[in-house]
């Protein structure tokens, strides 16, 4: 039997076809997987053709044309529930997009294409023929597994830390999509071409380890993250530096500027303060009110002026008698007491003055009063303004 037509396979496979063929004693359609293999491995947006084909065996002749197979395939992924995707029923074709049969039908090459493939295309297919042999049905299904790969997207790199002299840092290398899981590796380009190994890389997650760093490690570093379908790469220049940066000295010197200014504010302020506290006390109002001087009050025996109080006797006493005096009578004596009140103005003293001469007061001679009993006493002066002195 000559194999159904479709695209060229090697001599070697189509008599090993034809040998398998000629074994199956069974009358019911056969469903042959094309190079012997259930897995089928093929590149995202890539074409990928899934070979298939059925043959009969022991079927009578007729001369009535034989009916046209009944076609399905079927898509049945991990957690999902079978999908169908195309279907050839009593001459009608039905599929979904970017999915085909690769020859018109009825054929007995029933191969589906997927063409512009996806990495959700994968899982297993499964393909249900059914043909009519003499009234009966007869019918197989076979299998095969697609697995999409996918090569790596271009990977991000980042440098962690700080690239001065003698400390240490990492540079990272990350691709979002990659199946099988990309491998990484690092280099760093001329002048200075390195390649760096385990330990220094981590293959795994992408990682290099420079330690101990120098002046001579700067450079421009390189990752290439990369499958057996295909690969990407992305760099990182590390410039190693003896001190801070330039923004790191820019910003401590923009701090010192604002704390100086903020500590020269604060001085003016507080002598501010205390020139302002002091003005009060050395000022002189010229527009303030003089004390009151209290005037001596006429026929008045006491005297108060800034808290002393003195006692004198009425100058009415001291007068002398109307008219003439009486033979052997006698004046009566005045007394003149002088008590001094402890106060701010006027020290307090307990010294008393020697007698002195004073003339006759009231016609009396100082003799006389003397013989009466009469007790000298010193009157405080007055003054222009009326204040005792």
């Amino acid at each position: 039997m000559v194999p159904p037509p479709g695209p060229p396979w090697s001599c070697q496979l189509q008599l090993f076809l034809l040998g398998m063929t000629t074994l199956v004693t069974v009358s019911r359609a056969q469903l042959v997987v094309h190079e012997g293999s259930l897995r089928v491995e093929a590149v995202e947006g890539e074409e990928v053709v899934l070979p298939a084909w059925y043959s009969q065996n022991g079927m009578k002749p007729s001369l009535k044309p034989d009916p046209p197979p009944y076609v399905l395939w079927f898509l049945e992924q991990s957690g999902k529930e079978m999908e169908q995707v195309l279907s050839y029923l009593n001459g009608v074709l039905l599929s979904k997009p970017r999915i085909s049969l690769v020859n018109s039908m009825p054929s007995g090459n029933v191969s589906l294409r997927i063409v512009q493939l996806q990495e959700q295309d994968s899982g297993l297919y499964r393909c249900s023929v059914n043909v009519q042999d003499q009234g009966k049905s007869m019918s197989d299904v076979g299998s095969l597994e697609l697995d999409v790969l996918v090569s790596p997207a271009t990977p991000s790199c980042h440098l962690h830390g700080v690239p001065r002299m003698g400390t240490n840092v990492t540079l990272s290398c990350l691709t979002s999509r990659s199946k099988p899981a990309a491998q990484y590796s690092w280099e760093r380009l001329p002048p200075r071409a390195q390649f760096f190994f385990s330990p220094a890389v981590d293959s795994i997650r992408g990682s290099l380890f420079l330690t101990n760093l120098s002046a001579s490690m700067s450079g421009v570093y390189v990752c290439k993250a990369s499958n057996k379908v295909g690969s990407a790469q992305c760099n990182v220049t590390l410039e190693v530096t003896s001190g801070p940066k330039a923004a790191v000295v820019a910003g401590a010197v923009v701090v010192t500027l604002v704390v100086l200014v903020l500590l020269v504010v604060l001085v003016l302020l507080y002598c501010h303060r205390e020139k302002m506290q002091e003005e009060p006390a050395n000022d002189i109002k010229e527009d303030a009110v003089a004390p009151r001087t209290l005037p001596w009050p006429k026929g008045s025996d006491t005297i108060s002026k800034n808290g002393t109080l003195s006692s004198v006797t009425s100058a009415r006493a001291l007068r002398p008698p109307h008219g003439p005096p009486r033979s052997g009578a006698l004046t009566p004596t005045p007394s003149l007491s002088s008590q001094a009140l402890s106060s701010p103005g006027l020290p307090r003293t307990n010294r008393t003055q020697p007698p002195t001469a004073s003339p006759a007061l009231g016609g009396v001679s100082s003799s006389a009063l003397s013989r009466m009993g009469a007790v000298p006493v010193m009157v405080p002066a007055q003054s222009q303004a009326g204040s005792l002195v």
